[in-house]
């Protein structure tokens, strides 16, 4: 069960990362034509939809993973101790909080009477939401950088 849950989210993210660039992209070409078609609500739509889906399978791995152990792991050992923190409490949050800045754009935009206004909703809210999780992904340099002394 673990494993399929895990390889479904890490798939899944590629496909909500386009999906948000997509979003945005889209948008911001838009923006200028002042209309706000069906496939625009439809690409955020779904680009929120899919946000959401990766929520509940994270929280899902996040009740069964060996990387989530609370307290008494964080302190362990720097290293070790760090990789516990990190999926205990930052990686969690931060999407947590992108998840909630995306679903907010979305209901603005849609609460905007001018096309050109939904366009730029969607632009600032799903690019902020965006920056959050390039951060909060558990990248595979993310380590490296740290132990370099980048961070």
């Amino acid at each position: 069960m673990y494993d399929a849950l895990l390889h479904t989210h890490s798939g899944l993210r590629w496909v909500a990362l386009i999906l948000l660039l997509v979003a945005v992209f889209n948008a911001l070409a838009s923006k200028g034509k002042n209309t706000y078609e069906k496939k625009d609500k439809m690409i955020n739509l779904f680009a929120m939809i899919t946000m959401h889906t990766q929520l509940l399978i994270g929280l899902g791995l996040y009740f069964i993973s060996p990387k989530v152990q609370f307290v008494d792991k964080w302190m362990s050992s720097e290293t070790e101790g760090g990789m516990y923190r990190f999926f205990n409490l930052e990686h969690l949050l931060m999407m947590i909080i992108a998840i909630v800045v995306i679903t907010i754009g979305r209901k603005k935009a849609e609460s905007q009477t001018e096309a050109s206004a939904k366009h730029g909703k969607i632009v600032l809210w799903y690019s902020i939401g965006l920056l959050i999780i390039l951060a909060a992904i558990p990248w595979p340099f993310r380590e490296a950088l740290r132990v370099e002394g980048w961070f």
